[in-house]
This record gives structure tokens, C-alpha cells and sequence, in this order.
């Protein structure tokens, strides 16, 4: 079903250590609305999906794990010279004890990611139009990240991902619109 190229969609670059930023990041690696959350919640919703849009969701849902990679390479370089006293200084001791620098599906306040993030009503529309609200809080998180960071190389990467949600949230509305249409077609049996 997949090809994997051995790099990132797009490339990550960090000008500095800033453990600070890599807990911040953690939000949209194992954070309810980040990318893992995305990439199961829309593969998941394939199998009770129209034909009709099938395609999109398995699209984007791959596309979303590529982000997840993008992410993890984020947090890696951003930590992988600080020193312990850094880690301490960001909050990431109680990662640091569990996990060492090691990357853990939790929000960056240190919640575990869970199955509960994942939603899937089986009604299509419904579907879609949680997964247009799932692409706008990730948008709008990736907004706030690029906020609070003076890392530009960081930034350039993390736009990039902004504007992923942006033309996911556009392709799930344009889906919601066939499915509505295809909802009021006469059919003839």
C-alpha cells in the first residue's frame, strides 16, 4: 500500500538546542489533536467512508504519519545536545527519568496518548466534519508554536505543516460537499 522514501516530506532544520521548544512540540506528536490522533482517526474512518472519498481519507491519513516523522526529527534535534540541566530547566525531567531522550506518544504536559482521541461516529458527514475540526486545532496549534519560537529554520518547517492542515481542513469540506450531493441525487434502482 505504501512506498516509503527514506526522508521527510519536507525538511526539518533547528538553528539551536532548546528543550523548551521539543516539550512544546510533544503537543502535536501525542497531544489529542496532534499527529498520530490524525493519522489513526482517518484510517480508521475509511472503512465506514463512501467510495466516493475513500481515497482522501487514506491519503491524508499517510500524509499525517509523514508529519509524525517530521515532528519526532523536531523534538530529536532540539534535545539531542542539551544537557540534563537543560532537560530539567524545560520540565522534561519526569520524561527524562521514564524515557531518557526517547520519543513518547504524550501531549507536553506530559499526558499519555490514548484510543479516546480517536473518534469515528460511522456517519460519514459526521466524520468529515470532525476531521475539518481536527485539521483547524492542529492548524491553529501549529500557529502558536511558530508564536513561541525565534528558531526561523524551526518555524519554516512548522508553516509548512500549518499550511498541511490548512489544505486538509479544504479537502474534507469538498468531500462533505460530494457526499451532501450525492446524498440528494435521485438514485434509479
Amino acid at each position: 500500500m505504501w512506498i516509503y522514501e527514506k526522508k521527510l516530506q519536507y525538511p526539518v532544520k533547528v538553528s539551536k538546542c532548546d528543550p523548551r521548544m521539543a516539550k512544546l512540540l510533544l503537543e502535536q506528536y501525542g497531544g489529542a489533536d496532534g499527529e498520530l490522533a490524525a493519522a489513526l482517526r482517518y484510517l480508521n474512518q475509511r472503512y465506514s467512508i463512501p467510495d466516493k472519498v475513500v481515497g482522501l481519507l487514506t491519503d491524508i491519513g499517510t500524509e499525517e504519519f509523514a508529519h509524525l516523522e517530521m515532528i519526532a526529527t523536531m523534538v530529536y534535534k532540539l534535545t539531542k545536545d542539551a544537557t540534563l540541566e537543560q532537560m530539567k530547566a524545560a520540565g522534561l525531567d519526569d520524561h527524562y527519568v521514564a524515557h531518557d531522550r526517547g520519543l513518547f506518544y504524550q501531549s507536553a504536559g506530559g499526558v499519555p496518548w490514548t484510543a479516546t482521541y480517536i473518534q469515528a461516529k460511522g456517519d460519514p458527514i459526521a466524520d468529515l466534519y470532525e476531521d475539518i475540526a481536527a485539521e483547524e486545532k492542529a492548524r491553529a496549534t501549529y500557529q502558536w508554536l511558530i508564536d513561541l519560537t525565534d528558531d526561523v529554520d524551526l518555524q519554516d518547517s512548522l508553516k509548512f505543516l500549518r499550511e498541511r492542515e490548512i489544505v486538509h481542513s479544504l479537502r474534507f469540506r469538498e468531500a462533505v460537499e460530494i457526499l451532501k450531493a450525492d446524498r440528494v441525487e435521485k438514485k434509479i434502482y
